[in-house]
C-alpha cells in the first residue's frame, strides 16, 4: 500500500556531504593578475605572471608575461565565482581595512588589454 503525499507538501531535506579530493596532480599557482573574456557560452580566466626583463634599445621596460593556468566556467559559475569573491573581499577588509590599489578610470584603460598596467614594474 502506498501513501499518496500532496504535490505541495514538503519534502524532507537531505543534507549534502562533499568530500574533497586532492590528487597528486592538484597544483598550486601564485597569480599577479588575470585576464579573460566571454561568449554566449562561457566565460575564461586567465591567470598570469610578470617578470621584469629589463630595459629594451628603445628604452622601453620589457616585461615577461607567463600564462599560468585558464579557467572557463559556465555563466552561472561565473556569477557564482562573482558572489563568493565579493563575499571573501568584504570580510578580508573588515578584518584588515581596504585594499589599497590604483583604480583606473573606465575612459583610460588600454584598448588592447584591461590588464595592461603593470603594478611595480613601470
Amino acid at each position: 500500500m502506498t501513501e499518496d503525499v500532496p504535490e505541495n507538501a514538503e519534502q524532507p531535506k537531505r543534507k549534502v556531504k562533499i568530500k574533497l579530493n586532492r590528487p597528486e596532480s592538484f597544483k598550486q599557482c601564485y597569480a599577479i593578475g588575470a585576464m579573460g573574456g566571454h561568449s554566449p557560452y562561457d566565460f575564461r580566466i586567465c591567470f598570469y605572471n610578470d617578470t621584469p626583463k629589463g630595459v629594451s634599445e628603445d628604452n622601453e621596460q620589457v616585461v615577461e608575461r607567463s600564462m599560468e593556468t585558464e579557467i572557463i566556467l559556465s555563466p552561472l559559475a561565473a556569477m557564482e565565482l562573482s558572489k563568493w569573491l565579493n563575499q571573501h573581499l568584504n570580510e578580508y577588509e573588515a578584518v584588515f581595512g581596504p585594499i589599497k590599489g590604483k583604480p583606473q578610470p573606465k575612459d583610460e584603460k588600454s584598448a588592447e588589454d584591461d590588464s595592461a598596467h603593470l603594478q611595480g614594474y613601470i
